[in-house]
């Protein structure tokens, strides 16, 4: 039989080996307290961890053979007042060797319920810093062995630097976990992008669009952009987080009326495994992945009711609850929204909250739709042309001057991204380097006056998507479709389509024509 010197010893090192080949937190514990008690009797074995925001210790781990535990795994222990504060603020052992006869700290009670006598409360140090504790009790009372406590202080260090490791681990995978995500997300963004290209504009109206973006772009304010579809609302976005301290972060984009209901908390906020069928791994919502940088929540106006109530919460306190998790995760975000709709109407109806509208309208910027700043249209269409002059390798374009004044007299109402796709058709349709833009790619100011009553926009809105559906045979998807002739979403285009009353033309009901979807 070896001494207990020589046991103390031979156990360190199983311990180590344990510490070396468990994956698993409960098991480890399991394992390791199994190997303790073959020096030191215990009835009462565990582990707890300092939370900096809960100022107190959680118990990542419990190994008990004590008939009424009181304190159990992810039970938490304030630091003020507690045996664990105390040996966290002065990194040192703390013996109670009789809870019978005398109590001092908070947690001492509940361990006299569980029926325990003497409690050994041990530091868990790693280069001076204080991870949280390792804590033996027993039935029995009286004064421990100093060689028992002499070898529970070298199986806190052990143990102290694993947890260290494994922190350090579940760190480095966190963070290739995030920047997986990021790298898909941006891959994903690049793929579908339909950027309007850098800011253009020399318009007094689109002057004080430029004033409020240098104005807000150096703070955290939250920003709430409305305007039409097809302003460059997503071009404001991208100009007020290039222009501010977050410039080197990431800028996540989410278009709140392309997600699915079902999950656009999900994809906001994360996940879990196995949280819902089909959650097979842990997913980083866009909140974690805007961390440190901007997140552009794009057609705020449709996001589902329940999940304007989750989005409240992160604004107001900054933490985020992934879909089946437990825990919040503290993020740091800058919001900019943006809006098509008219979102007290909305307000009115039921179907946008008002306490989240006034959480987001903090600093509103209008961007004033293309028709209100015809100045600028010849600064935009030769920008696109330039695009296009490079992307089909077409040098020396240039726009015919009539069809320039054409461009400036139309009535955009898809805006900015309306201009850049009958643009780059008319350089499609176009043999020369002269480009003419005519009837063929919008209707004439001509006959636009003469069968449009000038009453009211959305007569001349709805006239204008009206004659793009007779175009396009009521087709709204896909390529030539009446969304994309606009320069719209598929799904902003149907939303304007039901406040207007336009239902399709009904020969295009039938379901297919020329093998084309409707």
């Amino acid at each position: 039989m070896p001494d207990k010197t020589e046991l103390s010893y031979e156990v360190l090192l199983e311990v180590t080996n344990v510490l070396n080949s468990q994956r698993d937190t409960e098991s480890l514990w399991r394992a390791i307290a199994r190997q303790i008690r073959q020096v030191v009797p215990w009835e009462r074995a565990g582990l707890t961890l300092y939370d900096p925001k809960l100022d107190g210790f959680r118990f990542c781990a419990v190994v008990t053979d004590l008939p009424r535990p009181v304190l159990q795994p992810d039970s938490v222990i304030p630091r003020k007042g507690s045996a664990v504060g105390w040996v966290y603020e002065h990194r040192r052992v703390h013996i109670r060797p009789n809870l019978h006869r005398e109590r001092i700290f908070l947690e001492d009670e509940d361990y006299l319920k569980e029926g325990l006598g003497r409690m050994i409360n041990l530091p868990l140090l790693v280069r001076g810093t204080c991870l949280g504790t390792l804590n033996i009790g027993s039935v029995q009372t009286g004064e421990p062995d100093p060689q028992d406590v002499r070898f529970l202080q070298h199986v806190a260090t052990q143990v102290a630097f694993a947890i260290e490791q494994v922190r350090a681990y579940e760190q480095i995978k966190r963070l290739s976990e995030q920047l997986a995500q990021q790298n898909e997300y941006l891959v994903d963004e690049v793929k579908r992008s339909q950027g309007l290209g850098p800011i253009i504009g020399e318009s007094p109206a689109f002057a004080q669009v430029l004033n409020l973006v240098r104005a807000v772009a150096p703070t955290d304010t939250t920003v709430l952009l409305t305007g039409e579809t097809g302003t460059g609302k997503d071009v404001v976005a991208r100009a007020i987080h290039d222009l501010s301290p977050r410039r080197d972060k990431p800028f996540i984009r989410v278009n709140c009326a392309a997600l699915p209901a079902g999950l656009i908390e999900s994809e906001l906020f994360g996940h879990e495994r196995g949280a819902f069928t089909g959650a097979d791994q842990r997913r980083p919502g866009r909140f974690e992945l805007a961390d440190g940088g901007t997140l552009f929540l794009d057609e705020i106006g449709e996001m589902p009711l329940e999940a304007q109530a989750k989005l409240l919460r992160v604004l107001q306190d900054q933490l985020v609850d992934r879909v089946g998790g437990t825990r919040s995760i503290p993020v740091n975000v800058r919001i900019i929204a943006a809006t098509n709709a008219n979102l007290m109407d909305a307000i009115v109806k039921g179907t946008f909250r008002a306490d989240l509208f006034y959480r987001l309208n903090v600093f509103p910027i209008p961007i004033p739709p293309l028709r209100e700043r015809p100045e600028d249209i010849p600064l935009l269409a030769r920008h696109f042309l330039a695009e296009c002059s490079q992307r089909f390798r077409r040098p020396d374009l240039t726009i015919e001057p009539r069809s320039m004044e054409r461009l400036v007299r139309y009535h955009w109402t898809g805006n900015v991204r309306e201009l850049k796709n009958v643009i780059e058709r008319a350089v499609i349709l176009c043999r020369s380097s002269t480009v003419e833009i005519d009837e063929r790619l919008l209707p004439s100011v001509g006959q636009l006056s003469q069968t449009t009553s000038p009453s009211t926009m959305e007569e001349v809105e709805r006239h204008h998507i009206l004659k793009v559906l007779e175009r396009t045979n009521g087709r709204i998807y896909g390529p030539q479709g009446a969304a994309e002739v606009l320069g719209m979403n598929p799904s902003t285009l149907r939303g304007r389509m039901r406040k207007l009353g336009i239902t399709r033309p009904r020969r295009a009901k039938a379901g297919k024509q020329n093998g084309q979807p409707v």
